[in-house]
């Protein structure tokens, strides 16, 4: 084992071996190794939380023709640490009536909730948390705590506006979780297991490949499940003031902000793992820190590419976002998941050329459905005209205009 070529697993060898040498039982090391390493990944997406925050204020003001932050430090990088300390020196405000309990939970939960998914990510090859053999259903459970996390910050505020917001939350997140939970049964039929490090080890072609339809449905599931733009109508100011967390302040209302930019941030890194081979690349087996190269750029692509969406997409209305779930995402991942499963069960695996080019012509149809089943709804629901009758401008080819008139 090389310290050069794979960092990490030395690391742990050399720890293991020390550890051992003192005398300690091997039960005991194991889980003193488990909990550091616990420790420093929660520490490491913490700190990267604060790069997160910076670099996603700076691409939003270019794409928007603002500077972003640019005076703490050189072009604002410190300006996260600086927020994070007046955070951290704000005052801890209780409102009046509410529940103590689900109030103070809620933020811990929502962080806690991101972070917990970082333990089943294959960073490379050799590099991750835990190897369980269902971590897709881990990481579908435990996106349900984020949406307990919700609830009980709406419900625990004593207040309207948060409790509404909490009921818009949980019914988009648990609605855009059908269409999801659907798509990601396909690579689990192409790789035949749950387990991510199983379903990497299987993509020495990405399935974005495979069934490009179903990835597409899987990334905007994910960024509803963000609840960012354009799906944010979980915090719609116009409407319910700052949503769930209105009453929060000081740390709390930091943590539900960590985990907001943690979260965007960590559905990019379960994306690149199912659809585009995690750290699969050239040269792994015989360099395994490769891997955790490989990975950390195609989910900077992944997650530059939300940041796009966010900044220069529309916010939908409430009843275009669910129609866009229940009447087209939902029946097109059914659809997606019938065709694939038929065409990949009726082609051996060993004529690898004419799979792909039939999952790929399936794919092609596919997309000429979800076109047709888009312009249908349009055809049905055409958008309503809000404004009043056109007024004529007062052109002087249109008003003409008097001597006097002029002279006045």
């Amino acid at each position: 084992m090389n310290f050069i070529y794979d960092p990490v697993p030395w690391v742990i060898n050399w720890l293991t071996q020390l550890l051992l040498s003192w005398g300690l039982p091997a039960n005991v090391v194991n889980t003193l190794l488990y909990l550091v390493g616990a420790i420093l990944i929660c520490l490491g997406a913490m700190l990267f939380t604060t790069m997160l925050i910076w670099a996603e204020r700076k691409i939003g003001g270019r794409f928007q023709d603002r500077l972003g932050p640019n005076r703490v430090g050189p072009w604002g990088i410190f300006q996260s640490i600086a927020d994070m300390l007046k955070i951290f020196t704000k005052e801890y405000i209780n409102p009046v009536g509410i529940d103590k309990i689900p109030f103070n939970l809620a933020p811990v939960l929502a962080v806690a909730a991101v972070l917990s998914i970082w333990a089943v990510i294959p960073f490379s090859q050799t590099v991750f948390g835990t190897n369980i053999n269902v971590a897709l259903l881990f990481i579908i459970a435990i996106g349900g705590l984020g949406e307990m996390a919700i609830i009980l910050a709406g419900f625990g505020s004593n207040n309207k506006y948060a409790l509404l917001g909490a009921f818009r939350a949980v019914a988009q997140l648990i609605s855009y979780e059908v269409p999801m939970v659907i798509v990601l049964l396909i690579p689990v039929m192409f790789s035949g297991s749950m387990g991510l490090n199983e379903i990497v080890q299987a993509q020495k072609i990405p399935f974005i490949i495979y069934t490009p339809v179903a990835c597409v449905i899987f990334f905007i599931c994910s960024i509803a499940e963000n609840g960012r733009a354009p799906f944010d109508l979980i915090e719609a100011d116009s409407e319910l003031v700052a949503g769930y967390n209105i009453e929060y302040s000081g740390l709390k209302f930091g943590m539900f902000f960590v985990a907001d930019f943690l979260h965007a941030f960590t559905s990019a890194i379960v994306f690149t793992s199912i659809f585009l081979g995690g750290w699969q690349g050239p040269g792994v087996e015989q360099i395994p820190v490769l891997g955790g190269a490989y990975m950390l750029v195609k989910t900077l692509v992944v997650y530059f590419l939300m940041l796009t969406i966010r900044f220069t997409v529309p916010r939908f209305r409430i009843d275009q976002m669910m129609a866009l779930n229940w009447k087209i995402l939902t029946p097109l991942s059914l659809v997606t998941l019938l065709v694939t499963a038929l065409v990949d069960k009726s082609i051996p695996h060993e004529m690898t050329a004419i799979r792909i080019s039939a999952l790929i012509v399936a794919n092609v149809l596919l997309w000429l459905l979800a076109d047709r089943m888009i312009t249908a709804y349009r055809k049905r629901n055409p958008i309503q005209v809000v404004t009043g009758k056109v007024r004529p401008l007062a052109r002087p080819e249109i008003i003409p205009v008097t001597e006097k008139e002029a002279a006045q």
